[in-house]
C-alpha cells in the first residue's frame, strides 16, 4: 500500500467509515474523468465513473455515494442540474458534492451554492487542492454521521423514557385514587356539626390532608396538613400522616390517649404538635417538613383550641358574616427539635364555622403574580357566606380559578370547614 493510500485510509477511518468510501466522478471528458479516478483511487477511494449527468443519477439507484465529484459544463444534464436532482433523492446520510468548474464569477458561484453544492474546485484541478478538499469533505461525512449514531441513540433513549414516563405515568394514576382514599367521605355529619372536604391536588398526586375523627362522644378533631414539596414524596408522607391521624384506628392516632376508666382522651392541641414534631426528627428522620392547623371542638358547648404549626391562619366565619382570623403562626413540624408551639382558644356559636385552608389559596397568583392573600381570601368568604359549606368549598374553587386567570393552580388547594350547629 503506497504511503498516499495508506495516510488516505487512515483518515477515512478516523471518520468512522468502515471501508474504501465511494466516491462517484462525473465528467463528459473522458481523458478528464479518468486522471481524477486514478488519482482517487491510489489515495483508497472506491470510484465509481459517470460521462454524464443521466449516467450518474442511474449510478445513485445502486450505490449509495456519500461524495460525488462533478464537473459544471456538460451537455444535456450540467453538473447544477446533477447536483441538485442529486441532493433531493432520499438518502440516510449526507452526499458531499464538489462542482469542478472555470466559472468564478460571484453569481455562478451562489447559484451551486443555492442547489446544494458544497464545495468548488476551478480548472485545471490541483490534485494537492482537490486531496485537501475531500479530507474535508470526510471530515463533515464523519462529524455528520456521529451526530447520526448520536441522534438515533437519543432517538432509542427518548422511547425508552416514553415508556417510563407511561408506566410511571399508570402508577400515579392508581397512587392518585389511593390517595383520594385517604378523605373517603368528603362530607360528614356529626349530628351537632358537621365537616366539609375540599383536596384538589396541583399534579397527580399532591402533599396536603385535611379530614377529622372523633376523640369521644362529645369531642371531635379537626386537621389540615401540608407537607413540604410536590409528587411521591410529599404524597407518601401524607399518607403516614393520615394514618397518625386517624380515627378509624384510634390506637394509631398521634392525638389520642387513654382516659380515666377506660374512656378516650386526647392531648391538648399544642402538645400534639409537639410530639408530631418529635416523630418526625427523631424516628422518622427525612429530608421533610409540614405545616399543621389542628383544632380540638367541643361540640356540646362550642368551645374549641387550636394550633397552629406554620399553617396559614384559621378562620372563624360568623352567622352574620363577619370573619375572625384565628392562631399566633408558629414553626412547621419537622424543623426544628424540641420546638414549642402555641395555644389559642375560642367559641363558636350556632350558625358559626371553623375553617383551616392550605396556602395554595391564600398564596394562589393572578397570570401577572399577584397572590390571593389573606384579605383576598376572606373577601371571598363573606360573598359566599350565604352558602351551605360543601357549596362554599365549590365557589371558594370557582373564584380561585377565575383569580388565577382559569391557569392550573401551581400549588395544592385543601380546606376544611366545620359548621357548628349546637348540641
Amino acid at each position: 500500500m503506497t504511503e498516499d493510500r495508506a495516510l488516505a485510509v487512515g483518515v477515512q477511518a478516523e471518520a468512522g467509515f468502515s471501508g474504501p468510501l465511494p466516491v462517484l466522478v462525473v465528467d463528459d471528458s473522458t481523458a478528464q474523468r479518468r486522471i481524477l479516478a486514478l488519482q482517487l483511487q491510489r489515495w483508497g477511494y472506491r470510484v465509481v465513473e459517470a460521462a454524464s449527468g443521466e449516467e450518474a443519477l442511474h449510478a445513485c439507484q445502486s450505490t449509495d455515494f456519500e461524495m460525488v465529484v462533478s464537473d459544471w459544463m456538460m451537455p444535456g444534464m450540467t453538473g447544477l442540474e446533477f447536483c441538485r436532482r442529486f441532493k433531493s433523492l432520499p438518502r440516510d446520510g449526507y452526499g458531499y458534492f464538489i462542482l469542478l468548474t472555470s466559472k468564478s464569477e460571484k453569481a455562478e458561484v451562489a447559484d451551486g451554492l443555492e442547489v446544494g453544492a458544497d464545495d468548488f474546485l476551478s480548472k485545471p484541478v490541483s490534485l494537492t487542492e482537490l486531496r485537501a478538499r475531500l479530507r474535508a469533505g470526510e471530515r463533515i461525512l464523519g462529524m455528520q454521521r456521529e451526530l447520526v449514531q448520536k441522534n438515533r441513540l437519543i432517538g432509542t433513549t427518548l422511547d425508552e423514557l416514553q415508556k417510563l414516563y407511561d408506566s410511571l405515568d399508570r402508577d400515579l394514576i392508581e397512587a392518585r385514587k389511593l390517595q383520594d382514599g385517604l378523605v373517603r367521605d368528603r362530607f360528614r355529619d356529626y349530628g351537632a356539626g358537621t365537616v366539609s372536604l375540599l383536596l384538589k391536588p396541583s399534579g397527580h398526586v399532591g402533599g396536603d390532608l385535611v379530614g377529622s375523627f372523633v376523640i369521644d362522644s362529645y369531642r371531635l378533631g379537626l386537621f389540615a396538613v401540608d407537607v413540604s414539596g410536590h409528587g411521591v414524596a410529599s404524597a407518601m408522607m401524607t399518607a403516614r400522616l393520615a394514618g397518625l391521624l386517624s380515627g378509624g384506628s384510634p390506637d394509631q392516632n398521634i392525638a389520642l390517649r387513654p382516659g380515666p376508666q377506660g374512656r378516650r382522651d386526647a392531648y391538648p392541641p399544642a402538645l400534639v404538635a409537639e410530639r408530631l414534631n418529635r416523630l418526625m426528627i427523631e424516628d422518622l428522620q427525612v429530608d421533610q417538613y409540614f405545616t399543621l392547623a389542628y383544632a380540638e371542638v367541643n361540640m356540646a358547648t362550642g368551645a374549641f383550641a387550636l394550633t397552629q404549626a406554620g399553617h396559614p391562619h384559621p378562620l372563624v366565619l360568623r352567622r352574620d358574616g363577619r370573619v375572625d382570623v384565628l392562631g399566633d403562626g408558629g414553626m412547621p413540624i419537622g424543623l426544628i427539635e424540641g420546638a414549642s408551639y402555641g395555644q389559642v382558644t375560642g367559641q363558636l356559636q350556632p350558625g358559626d364555622r371553623l375553617i383551616l385552608i392550605s396556602d395554595g389559596m391564600t398564596e394562589c397568583p393572578t397570570p401577572d403574580g399577584e397572590e390571593l392573600g389573606g384579605e383576598g381570601l376572606t373577601a371571598l368568604l363573606v360573598a359566599n357566606a350565604t352558602l351551605p359549606s360543601a357549596d362554599l368549598l365549590e365557589a371558594l374553587v370557582w373564584d380561585l380559578s377565575k383569580h388565577a386567570g382559569g391557569v392550573e393552580f401551581p400549588d395544592d388547594v385543601s380546606a376544611l370547614i366545620f359548621d357548628y350547629r349546637g348540641a
